[in-house]
């Protein structure tokens, strides 16, 4: 059952090398901002096995990342994969939910914000556009933060 005393785990994902890339952990960052109570922050360039270990310890994980989606932004729920796969490269998050509810036997609500990106060249600088929607994603989520017993009312969560 999810209360506003639900642990949550904001985890962003992505290249701040590369652009637009950087969305995920800048909106991880800017969430960490704010200091809610009981919220854990964290990012990395990519996620890997070692993951499912880290979010077993939470009630609700959004995992957040660049994204060429038609939408500004958008949240959803995700599913364990139904097989687990990785590359050397990275893991996609649905995998990391199936192997903490393998391995842990722990179900936390898992959702994915992807925020739209525009540009993925090898540079530090985040375009115009994809900062518009990184403030909207971030105006969705934090009234879900201050009342997590939204991310239950909520028909997509």
């Amino acid at each position: 059952m999810i209360t506003n005393n639900s642990s949550v785990l904001v985890y962003g994902f992505g290249n701040p090398g590369r652009s637009d890339d950087a969305l995920g952990i800048l909106f991880s960052e800017k969430l960490e901002e704010m200091n809610f109570s009981n919220i854990s922050f964290d990012s990395n360039y990519q996620l890997n096995a070692e993951d499912a270990l880290l979010i077993s310890e939470f009630d609700i994980v959004i995992f957040a990342d660049a994204s060429l989606t038609p939408e500004s932004f958008s949240l959803k729920r995700l599913k364990p994969a139904p097989e687990v796969s990785f590359t050397t490269h990275a893991m996609h998050p649905s995998s990391v939910v199936a192997l903490c509810n393998q391995l842990y036997n722990k179900h936390p609500l898992c959702l994915l914000m992807e925020i739209r990106g525009y540009e993925w060249e090898m540079r530090e600088m985040v375009s115009d556009r994809a900062m518009e929607n990184l403030k909207g994603a971030l105006e969705y989520t934090i009234p879900l933060l201050k009342d997590r017993s939204l991310f239950v009312a909520d028909g997509e969560f």
